[in-house]
């Protein structure tokens, strides 16, 4: 975690931290002032209640993301970041001055207006947010600039939503929260001006100012790329699942119980440090890479915890008011703060990794209005999440059997795109696999392409040697595996799922599945996939390298493409290895969670390659450790 946190001493990293920080901060200062005065004080506004507002705010605060996301997109592309941000800033001081008229002339209408503005607001500023980082930040430091933003973000809405609801409370609430608000609006503004310099993209672009046609454009450039829309759709449902809990929290702590502001308090301080700290614990268990096999992990908990927190709220309520000792007093409301609190990791854990898998396959070129058409869809979820929460109050549902049908329903999201898109599922399994049984080391990796077609070649010491490789690399890899590789079935589902090619392992005995090989390894480093072979094809029986097969050396010399040497150690002997002629070794005599090394080395031209010389390299590579 230490990685992640030095970023914080750099400049490329810590103005644009601050920055957005502040703006986080302020958006909930204000929001939970104007949330907490509409649900605690008994006001109301065109017809509708307090506990009715306390739930369309929310959507009314971003709605301006469905409508000017597109627009801010482009403008994110079209002009340097930096600049971008400090004019964003000025807005925001404008925006909250009419914010502190509105307090302190106590016009509810107005504060109303300046809450869709601040939501303008935030919508100019996310596009630049996302785009910002991969601009300035290497591949291998995104997680952990992504966790340690997301951190910074769920603890500033705390911090805000604990601030604009504390100062609510009070008698004279309204001119300590215009003076907050606007002082906050122009540190924000100062901060600002650390930012360096971010060139954009696409200077030349020209603006499309038509809300409607410019926001179908910026969904087509995202649904371009399969992977990169399922992660903008998981991403999206997150904030669904998220508005959902938020904007019932004040309606839970009233109604069902009968509590204060301070529970209402401790309940949002509970979930926003479980996000911020499953955000930062997304670098070490990814490793310092994009693992989106973390998704699916953190879904089974967004369901899990969902559905114990249905049945860890109490059925009887506190007496009328009762204040956060009386609160804590009782142990089921214990249950009840764990599970937020592990609702809360989950998303963290969510989130991050499909924030960083969007930035680095999105095109570098449409980034900003890729992370617009983001921010179209997850305001689109998060009314649609205020719009269920009203047809649900509307047939009688209570607060939680709303979070019970929340949580159900991520169960079905979550299936629904792991169906069409299998790679998550794919990793998740990999990732728990490799995780328990080793602990990996990766050197070199720097030498894998960001994009691009290349060969991948390493020794072959065990049944368990391509989900290794899988685990540490950040970008798909397709292996060329015998036949054998597929008895044991949970590496047969991996394999078959991954898109594996099959080869016979005695290759010169069946030439029909051989060409046809050879023509799938074509196809797949024509369209720029990594693909990974074994030249030896057998796994090795003694922990050195068998003879290469010729048959793998003309398929390397014919690639055209670079070829890469990668050496596998601490895998012979262990459980999936066939050390003593067993094909699989008792897992007691050497245990689990055994040290093992992936080490990379620079790429190879096709032309240079011959087997003494590829031999002696992954030799060289592997060391003195088998």
């Amino acid at each position: 975690m230490s990685n992640q946190f030095g970023l914080l001493k750099q400049r490329r990293f810590l103005p644009f931290f601050g920055t957005q920080f502040l703006g986080a901060f302020n958006d909930n200062v204000f929001k939970t002032a104007l949330i907490t005065m509409v649900s605690f004080h008994a006001v109301s506004l065109a017809g509708f209640n307090g506990k009715q507002l306390a739930t369309i705010l929310p959507g009314l605060f971003i709605l301006p993301y469905f409508l000017f996301s597109a627009t801010a997109g482009q403008l994110a592309d079209k002009y340097d970041k930096g600049k971008m941000i400090r004019a964003i800033k000025v807005l925001e001081i404008l925006i909250m001055g009419v914010a502190a008229w509105g307090f302190m002339a106590d016009i509810l209408w107005l504060l109303v207006f300046v809450l869709f503005m601040m939501g303008v607001h935030s919508t100019l500023f996310g596009p630049v947010k996302y785009s910002y980082l991969p601009q300035h930040l290497g591949e291998h430091e995104l997680v952990g600039g992504n966790g340690v933003v997301e951190m910074g973000t769920f603890v500033a809405i705390l911090l805000g939503e604990v601030v604009g609801a504390a100062i609510m409370a009070g008698n004279s609430a309204t001119h300590p929260a215009a003076l907050l608000v606007l002082a906050l609006a122009v540190m924000g503004w100062l901060t600002s001006w650390g930012i360096p310099l971010s060139p954009a993209p696409e200077p030349k672009l020209k603006v499309g100012w038509n809300p409607i046609t410019e926001t179908f454009r910026n969904i087509g450039f995202a649904h371009r790329n399969h992977a990169v829309w399922l992660s903008l759709l998981g991403i999206s449902w997150f904030w669904f699942y998220g508005a959902t809990l938020l904007s019932q929290f004040p309606n839970l702590a009233v109604e069902v119980l009968a509590s204060s502001e301070n529970v209402f308090i401790l309940l949002l301080a509970v979930f926003s440090i479980g996000i911020g700290f499953g955000s930062l614990l997304c670098e070490k268990l990814s490793r310092g890479h994009v693992e989106i096999g973390l998704v699916p992990f953190a879904a089974i908990g967004l369901t899990a915890f969902g559905v114990d927190l249905y049945y860890a709220i109490p059925v009887v309520p506190l007496a009328p008011h009762a204040h956060i000792k009386e609160f804590l007093s009782h142990i089921a409301h214990w249950r009840m703060l764990l599970d937020i609190a592990f609702i809360g990791i989950s998303g963290g854990l969510y989130i991050v990794p499909l924030y960083s898998m969007v930035q680095t396959r999105a095109e570098k070129s449409h980034q900003a209005r890729i992370m617009a058409a983001n921010n179209i869809l997850n305001s689109a979820f998060m009314v649609a999440s205020a719009g269920m929460s009203l047809v649900m109050f509307h047939f009688n549902l209570n607060i939680p059997q709303i979070f019970l049908a929340t949580a159900l329903i991520n169960a079905l999201v979550a299936l629904y795109i792991y169906t069409l898109l299998p790679e998550f599922l794919m990793r998740f399994l990999v990732w728990i696999a490799v995780s328990i049984m080793y602990r990996v080391q990766r050197t070199g990796i720097q030498h894998l392409p960001k994009d691009g077609a290349a060969l991948l070649v390493s020794n072959h010491v065990s049944y368990i040697d391509a989900l290794v490789i899988l685990a540490c690399s950040p970008r798909p890899v397709r292996f060329v595996l015998d036949t054998h590789s597929f008895r044991i079935p949970l590496l047969s589902f991996i394999f078959r799922h991954n898109q594996a090619i099959v080869i016979p392992l005695a290759d010169r005995k069946n030439p029909e599945m051989m060409a046809k090989a050879r023509r799938e390894i074509n196809i797949a480093l024509a369209e720029g996939d990594l693909v990974a072979l074994f030249p030896e094809v057998r796994i090795t029986t003694d922990g050195e390298l068998e003879p290469f097969r010729d048959s793998i050396m003309e398929i390397l010399a014919h690639a055209h493409v670079p070829v890469i040497p990668m050496a596998l150690s601490g895998l012979w002997g262990s459980f999936f290895s066939r050390k003593d002629g067993r094909t699989l070794r008792d897992p007691l005599r050497r245990g689990f969670a055994n040290a093992v090394e992936l080490a990379v080395d620079a790429a190879i031209p096709a032309e240079d390659i011959t087997r003494e010389a590829l031999t002696e390299r992954l030799r060289t590579l592997r060391g003195d450790r088998k």
